[in-house]
């Protein structure tokens, strides 16, 4: 989301392959940050091109081809959620990346509706809600690739208001897990404890170290706050070890989940 954000600035061929880099950085088979240098198509038992259900432009066409649709991303004068979805589904017929050109392809999808001011403070979760229905998403893009745009369209539409509703749900979980802490913990006001419950939302396993570059305090008041926290149940420690110890809060977590499998969450 973070990497969606900053590509949100300037959508351009130079920062979506950034964008790829920093997504795929350590997977060497996926060639960070560079276009695919060979043929490639899609199929789970295809053995050929000759037997694949779909293959993209050759490699050789790539750069060509991701310029033309930077320049599409570019206009300013079409439906925003007409335009993400062609836009979308067209990179994933470009297919520009040896690997992670789905993952690529979703952070555009939120680049673009921040770019359009769709969304600002928050990403809400539209290219999870395309996993809801997984055989849809892939009927829609294959129908795309035969000239007809209103499926893949529709997918998006759809996918919007389950992110809405989702992202909703969310929210209003987080706060009452929110509430409920405040109610549970027995810390005084202002007290590195309470200051950290609403960093608990956003960084749900933590250690000291993390309490200490997020509160300021000393040593021996994060190993405080941390004790307090967990003699109120809202984190536990994860694992026995006694070095390098992290404390979970299971709450948020289990919310988490739960937005997750909402959304169709695979593997």
């Amino acid at each position: 989301m973070q990497r969606a954000i900053e590509l949100a600035d300037e959508i351009s061929v130079d920062s979506i392959l950034a964008a790829h880099e920093a997504l795929l950085s350590g997977h060497e088979y996926a060639a960070p940050g560079q276009f695919r240098t060979e043929q490639v198509w899609i199929g789970s038992n295809a053995i050929s091109p000759h037997t694949a259900a779909f293959v993209p432009p050759h490699h050789d066409r790539v750069r060509e081809a991701m310029a033309d649709l930077v320049a599409f991303v570019q206009r300013a004068d079409l439906p925003v959620l007409a335009h993400v979805a062609v836009a979308h589904a067209q990179f994933e017929t470009i297919h520009p990346f040896n690997d992670g050109n789905g993952r690529v392809g979703r952070t555009l999808v939120h680049a673009m509706l921040r770019h359009a001011d769709v969304t600002r403070r928050l990403t809400v979760p539209v290219s999870a809600g395309l996993l809801t229905d997984p055989a849809a998403y892939f009927d829609a893009l294959t129908d795309y690739r035969k000239g007809d745009i209103e499926p893949i369209v529709r997918q998006f539409v759809d996918a919007s208001f389950r992110a809405v509703t989702n992202g909703r749900r969310l929210v209003d979980d987080l706060e009452a897990i929110y509430d409920e802490w405040n109610d549970r913990l027995s810390a005084r006001r202002g007290s590195a404890a309470r200051r950290l419950l609403p960093l608990l939302l956003n960084q749900p396993a933590i250690n000291v170290a993390y309490v200490i570059g997020a509160t300021g305090v000393a040593l021996s008041a994060a190993q405080r706050a941390v004790e307090q926290l967990e003699a109120a149940e809202i984190i536990v420690r994860s694992g026995g070890g006694q070095r390098n110890r992290v404390w979970l809060a299971p709450e948020v977590i289990r919310a988490l989940d739960d937005f997750a499998s909402r959304v169709g969450r695979r593997g």
